[in-house]
């Protein structure tokens, strides 16, 4: 009972953190550090760019998958333009966040977790108090925004390679007009469904950080609860992504 708050009061603790740097970002009045400033981009680039080819991947073999998929069922019913509709719909307002976001969980979330979980039982997490510098600012904060900001752009990314691959697909193997497709694409689509996917992504990211960053600061037994702390991380990760996806689906069902 005692550990279970414990690590409630860490997780308390990382929260308030979070939230103090996000009310220091948007005060005029602060200047952020330039060692803080370089560990953000760094991170940005790690999460982003060192990401674009694994989504690629993915999002183009689900965009097939759906164009497949739905063709089989729309055949018998003669309304095969709809292909367009439902991979479109899917991918932007919900397999594009999701299966991108499972990606950064298992890619950035874990490491994440390792990282800090490694630098607790060497006692850096430690050394970095001792020396002045708050370590959600200097350790937690640049992985949060990057995931946070980059977790919405890829899924948009995701969203348009997977709708690009269907749009392919379709016109090679199932006979249907490319300019049709992507026609059929824009006029279904809203800005409202395109929101929707990129709010989940962002509220995916924000979970992913702070649940993967919770898991490494509880590392304490040595170097064998690295791996189980990673393992926690991921696996509650995509609890929490989830549990999240259910809520902004009945969120965005309600107030259709």
């Amino acid at each position: 009972m005692a550990r279970k708050q414990d690590d409630l009061g860490v997780l308390v603790g990382l929260v308030s953190g979070l939230l103090a740097c996000a009310r220091d970002t948007v005060n005029p009045r602060h200047r952020t550090k330039t060692y803080l400033r370089s560990r953000t981009v760094s991170h940005l680039a790690w999460v982003g760019a060192d990401s674009l080819a694994i989504v690629s991947i993915i999002a183009a073999c689900v965009g097939i998958i759906l164009a497949l998929q739905a063709a089989i069922q729309l055949e018998k019913v003669g309304a095969m333009s709809y292909v367009a509709n439902l991979v479109g719909y899917s991918l932007v307002t919900e397999l594009g966040p999701l299966l991108t976001c499972l990606i950064l969980s298992g890619r950035a979330g874990a490491a994440f977790t390792a990282e800090i979980a490694t630098m607790q039982i060497n006692e850096e997490v430690d050394a970095l108090t001792v020396m002045g510098i708050e370590p959600v600012r200097f350790l937690i904060w640049p992985k949060f925004v990057a995931l946070g900001l980059m977790a919405p752009l890829l899924s948009l990314w995701a969203d348009a390679v997977g709708i690009t691959a269907g749009g392919v697909f379709a016109a090679l193997a199932l006979g249907l007009s490319g300019t049709v497709y992507f026609e059929q694409t824009a006029y279904f689509l809203t800005m409202r469904d395109v929101l929707s996917g990129l709010v989940k992504a962002a509220g995916f990211g924000v979970a992913i950080t702070v649940v993967s960053c919770w898991q490494g600061l509880l590392a304490r037994e040595g170097a064998a609860d690295v791996g189980r702390r990673t393992t926690s991380a991921v696996v509650q990760s995509i609890f929490v992504m989830i549990l999240l996806d259910l809520f902004f689906t009945a969120l965005n069902y309600s107030f259709r």
